[in-house]
């Protein structure tokens, strides 16, 4: 497949092959069950499929616009909606919504909330109220994404990575994590923090600060913050991203998750 879709993005006549179709189907199936994703650990390393997120970009041009109704309300979209939350113990609150091809696995609480195409959550994590896993979004085992929080999608431009949230991680509410920008495991951002590929990560637990780039350490606490930058029209404060601690008992106990809210049975 992954030969046949990477010839098919150079050549698009090749989209009018029934077999060529076929497979770009059979890959957002498989992205949708779990079984191919657009970017999977490697030890300590991520590795991107982008022939993945291409077989996802030829999705929607062979797909037609279509009417989608249900109930009273009304869609007009070229992307199905995810199905078989009840067979695959997924919980989902009314408007939770999450579009085909993303994979969510048994265990997952989703609040009225969006997930994209290409995204993959893993068991045990809560995508709470308003918040959005944008496409591609990897987000890992026993992750809390709290109300409001934006996770940034990535179908383009096509060599860019997409945002990665490892297991046992903590979002703050109204946070901000976008441009492929990886949080490691066991690691809390605190409410309103915005995490861009180009934001200064500043750690200033030691004597002297160490600075990260599109990266925050495993079990790192992590705020928002500022600091100083001179312009020719004078110092201004910069947003920034502060370590400014390692996770510890204190912090579990804050943060840790509640089994009764993930009891989907």
């Amino acid at each position: 497949m992954k030969d046949i879709i990477s010839k098919a993005f150079e050549n698009r006549e090749l989209l009018d092959d029934n077999d060529v179709k076929k497979s770009i189907y059979n890959v957002i199936d498989q992205l949708d069950k779990g079984i191919i994703r657009v970017a999977e650990p490697q030890g300590e390393e991520w590795v991107v499929n982008e022939w993945a997120k291409k077989a996802i970009l030829l999705y929607f041009l062979i797909q037609k616009v279509e009417k989608i109704e249900i109930g009273p309300f009304v869609f007009n979209d070229k992307i199905p909606l995810k199905r078989d939350y009840d067979i695959n113990n997924i919980r989902v609150v009314p408007h939770g919504i999450a579009r085909y091809g993303s994979y969510i696995a048994p265990g997952v609480v989703m609040m009225p909330s969006y997930v994209n195409i290409g995204a993959y959550i893993d068991t045990g994590t809560m995508i709470d109220t308003w918040a959005t896993v944008g496409s591609c979004a990897q987000i890992g085992k026993n992750v809390h994404i709290s109300g409001g929080v934006g996770i940034g999608g990535v179908l383009e431009p096509i060599q860019a990575n997409p945002v990665i949230i490892e297991d046992d991680c903590f979002i703050g509410s109204r946070s901000i994590i976008v441009e492929g920008v990886r949080i490691c495991r066991e690691s809390v951002i605190g409410a309103g923090t915005i995490i861009t590929a180009s934001t200064h990560i500043i750690d200033v637990t030691k004597s002297n600060p160490i600075e990260y780039k599109g990266f925050i350490p495993p079990r790192s606490i992590v705020i928002s913050g500022t600091y100083s930058k001179n312009f020719l029209a004078g110092t201004f404060n910069i947003p920034c991203a502060l370590i400014i601690g390692e996770r510890n008992k204190s912090t579990d106990f804050k943060t840790q998750l509640n089994d009764i809210l993930r009891n989907n049975i």
